[in-house]
């Protein structure tokens, strides 16, 4: 069935689609990474967005029910240049296809993702619409209009949980990285606002020894006192960060009361809390190879990303915060922590899944602050 993607700027692409028929509005980025498009597909701090893979081969592994990083994917679409049909994986239970057939997310291939790239890279990422139901041009333009942008837009709420919970599942033995049972001293207990966590997350909090409460984004600063944690972690999840202002005043309101630490949307809306501004950054970052460099050690990790939105570097200045990595593309905020009080953050994703290793030191420190603090 044929399939055209068409950009907010009067862009047309025009290809193959795959999964669900239909239409469907997001913004349009893409990711660098070469493997790991399941995880990509279910992390939540893609919902609003549709996803292009920059790695021209998508889906010769095909797709299987562990891999994922959320219940669903959470895509409005995806893109990609060439939709392998039939997977070689003895893990794999169902193809590319079929997955996002089942969960009504529709897909075009047979486009140049390259040329795709590169406008985003020029003009920015924007709102697309991919429709496979033969609608016009002026009637997809249309559509595209009278869809929200991504500014001001609370996606957290359609990620986040509908309930306090314990998060109950054992650790499978081939998520433990070496040494890592050990790091804590006893079951500290961990309270992590899921603003769209992953799996691989929590997975590697309960690796470290924590017993972990997920609580949705919109709990209370008493609610989380009345749950008497050992240390709060804040996640990651989708759109902007200044539009949930509800997890910002909980968030101030909790500093100081207990070791902190924040990821993604979790540092940012942390730096929001301690008084700092975010913005739109031209085309985010996505993938698993970015090159960050730890201040304090001067060790350049390559770091799993996922994020359209970054911290103003001067907007945390004479705030008590030192910024602790540096983004070595673009020289963006990528972490920072506190003079005084025990809160740190970082903006990538230290858990990857997909992605490389070299930042799982940082749930080690959080054992440590906590590990302090008792």
């Amino acid at each position: 069935m044929e399939s055209i993607l068409l950009l907010e700027d009067g862009r047309v692409f025009t290809g193959e689609g795959f999964g669900a028929p239909g239409t469907t509005i997001g913004e349009v980025v893409f990711n660098t990474g070469m493997t790991g498009y399941q995880e990509i597909l279910t992390d939540p701090s893609y919902k609003g967005q549709m996803v292009t893979m920059t790695y021209p081969h998508i889906g010769n592994y095909g797709i299987n029910p562990e891999d994922v990083e959320s219940e669903k994917p959470q895509v409005e679409g995806f893109i990609v240049r060439e939709l392998c049909e039939l997977p070689s994986n003895f893990r794999s239970t169902e193809t590319l296809h079929e997955y996002l057939l089942r969960h009504d997310i529709p897909g075009i291939h047979q486009i140049d993702t390259r040329e795709l790239t590169r406008h985003i890279r020029e003009k920015g990422a924007m709102l697309g619409i991919l429709s496979t139901e033969g609608l016009s041009i002026a009637e997809m333009n249309e559509k595209l209009k009278q869809h929200p942008p991504m500014e001001g837009r609370d996606l957290v709420r359609y990620v986040t949980s509908d309930r306090i919970r314990e998060w109950e599942p054992e650790v499978p033995k081939q998520w433990y990285y070496e040494g890592m049972k050990t790091l804590a001293e006893r079951q500290f207990h961990v309270v992590a606002y899921d603003y769209g966590i992953k799996h691989n997350i929590l997975r590697l909090l309960r690796s470290f020894g924590f017993r972990v409460t997920v609580i949705p984004a919109s709990t209370t600063a008493e609610q989380v006192r009345s749950l008497n944690p050992d240390g709060i972690f804040l996640s990651n999840g989708p759109g902007d960060p200044a539009a949930v202002a509800y997890a910002v005043e909980s968030v101030r309101s909790l500093i100081g009361f207990k070791p902190m630490f924040g990821i993604c949307l979790g540092h940012q809306i942390l730096c929001l809390a301690l008084g700092a501004r975010t913005f739109k950054l031209k085309f985010g970052h996505h993938g698993s190879n970015h090159p960050v460099k730890d201040l304090k050690t001067s060790v350049i990790e390559i770091t799993a990303q996922n994020h359209n939105f970054a911290v103003d570097t001067d907007s945390i200045r004479d705030k008590g915060i030192h910024i602790t990595h540096l983004n070595l593309n673009d020289g963006t905020v990528e972490g920072m922590e506190h003079a005084e009080i025990p809160v740190y953050s970082v903006q990538y994703h230290p858990e990857a899944s997909p992605g490389p290793h070299d930042s799982l030191y940082l749930f080690h420190r959080f054992a440590e602050m906590m590990n302090k603090s008792s």
